[in-house]
């Protein structure tokens, strides 16, 4: 399938590089006091204050089944705005590191492979080349609403003033 070009924020995610869609990135920050939700999902089981708003705080780390080392001066948290179950939701990504902005051309994109691959082939949306590596390209629509980011503690987050 011919894929389009995208503009994309990359970020690394232990060794690995992933894609965000940029143009749904609305702010990059250092790491912030968190609250933990009892009995949320484990990939969203905390809550961040972002400019007076509940929000809450994804670790795609927990959906990769990747290695979850502690924050270090690299960690950042990506805010991003996606729509869930077709309303906007305001979240934030966890990210071991904030690498670039970049533009990869759909010519270097290509559908995920079904087999090979050491993640749920179906939470990849593509894989892009650069420089002779590979960035893995998530769903991230389908990685919430498979993950239960619509769960009780984070719907009743969205967009509420803290």
């Amino acid at each position: 399938m011919t894929q389009s070009d995208m503009k994309a924020l990359t970020i690394r995610l232990g060794d690995e590089i992933f894609a965000l869609e940029a143009e749904r990135v609305r702010e990059i920050l250092e790491p912030v006091p968190t609250t933990l939700v009892p009995n949320a999902p484990e990939f969203a089981a905390h809550l961040i204050n972002f400019r007076g708003r509940v929000v809450p705080l994804t670790d795609l780390r927990v959906v990769f089944n990747m290695p979850r080392p502690p924050a270090d001066h690299d960690t950042r948290v990506v805010v991003m705005e996606l729509e869930i179950d077709g309303e906007p939701t305001v979240l934030g990504v966890l990210a071991d590191k904030v690498s670039d902005v970049t533009d990869i051309e759909g010519k270097y994109i290509e559908d995920a492979p079904k087999v090979g691959m050491r993640w749920p082939a179906e939470l990849v949306k593509a894989i892009g080349k650069r420089d002779g590596g590979f960035i893995i390209i998530p769903d991230l629509g389908r990685i919430f609403q498979s993950q239960g980011a619509r769960t009780a503690p984070n719907a009743a987050s969205e967009e509420r003033l803290a």
